[in-house]
């Protein structure tokens, strides 16, 4: 009987020895799809054939912080309203990043303008405030276009956002 007890504990061990094995086996195959797997567009990359639908680089994007939140009046049914927008503007490498923080008082001003064409059923609305956004980002590309010859910044961000 003790030979029998024995024996059965060696069966466990092993059978525990040969799922641990498998195991590992797995993660290793997965890790090596997962981080070394041979991908095709290395290699196309380096054949040195350009082709025209190749992705263009893209510049890494900075964050241009405004320096003060815009505080204005909205006219509304019953009352008027103060709102409060904190604004934050992305822009691709570093010469649209100069450009911007060269022209903060000009982006100030036209933002500004943009804001105090804004109704308060406007902003009461998650899609006005992006109708908004996307009308502030019209507006500051079109000024940048004319003061510096391009389009330095590529997006408008409401970092904080009250309206009383």
């Amino acid at each position: 009987m003790a030979d029998e007890g024995q024996g059965g504990g060696k069966k466990k061990l092993v059978i525990i020895a040969v799922l641990a094995v498998a195991l590992l086996a797995g993660a290793g195959v997965g890790a090596w799809f997962f981080f070394g797997g041979s991908s095709p567009e290395p290699e196309t990359a380096q054949s040195g054939s350009a082709t025209p639908s190749a992705p263009a680089v893209v510049e890494s994007a900075y964050y241009v912080i405004l320096p003060q939140p815009f505080i204005f009046n909205v006219s509304g049914d019953a009352r008027d309203r103060l709102v409060q927008v904190k604004v934050q503007l992305m822009v691709r490498g570093d010469s649209n990043d100069a450009a911007a923080r060269q022209h903060i008082p000009l982006i100030e001003s036209t933002l500004l303008q943009t804001f105090g064409a804004a109704t308060v059923e406007q902003l009461r609305t998650p899609t006005g405030r992006l109708e908004l956004r996307s009308q502030s980002l019209a507006a500051v590309q079109e000024a940048l276009l004319k003061v510096s010859g391009r389009q330095a910044v590529e997006r408008v961000l409401f970092t904080g956002f009250v309206m009383q």
